[in-house]
């Protein structure tokens, strides 16, 4: 993409942003925040994506509320730049931060599942330690030394 359609691109995304948080009364539009803006090469048509926060239903009443109140945030964009065409704005939705959270919620519940497999696996070989007490005392020299460092995994009792 060439330096101009980038800073284009850069200041219908500024504009849109601002104008949704400060100017647009449409009570659907809540809580959207915009991502990025692609800008065709004819400067004609500019897509708009759009994270929202809140279920399925209320993304899709958001991305309706948008394309209603596109022509007021085309005269904001009008007013912006100047150029022969404003370009007609259309709106989509970016899943890109709900994987994002999808995915860390996985890595979360695998971390987890991990720790707690590694739990029972520790507390067997300090059972079979325990009745070995009175055999030697270097064993219990040892035994004292791992109770006083914290495990591995980062739990202690």
């Amino acid at each position: 993409m060439s330096r101009r359609l980038l800073k284009a691109a850069e200041a219908i995304r500024e504009v849109v942003a601002s104008t949704i948080l400060t100017e647009v009364r449409d009570p659907r539009v809540k809580d959207v925040t915009v991502i990025g803006v692609e800008v065709s090469p004819d400067m004609r048509e500019a897509k708009v994506s759009v994270s929202v926060m809140g279920s399925e239903s209320q993304q899709q009443l958001a991305i309706r509320g948008l394309q209603n109140c596109a022509g007021f945030l085309q005269a904001k964009i009008a007013n912006r730049i100047d150029a022969r065409y404003t370009p007609k704005l259309t709106f989509k939705l970016d899943k890109g931060l709900q994987n994002a959270l999808v995915v860390s919620e996985l890595l979360n519940k695998i971390k987890q599942e991990k720790t707690g497999a590694e739990s029972p696996e520790a507390l067997p070989s300090d059972q079979d330690d325990e009745p070995n007490e009175g055999v030697q005392s270097s064993e219990q020299a040892e035994a004292s030394d791992d109770d006083s460092n914290p495990s591995q995994d980062g739990t202690q009792a």
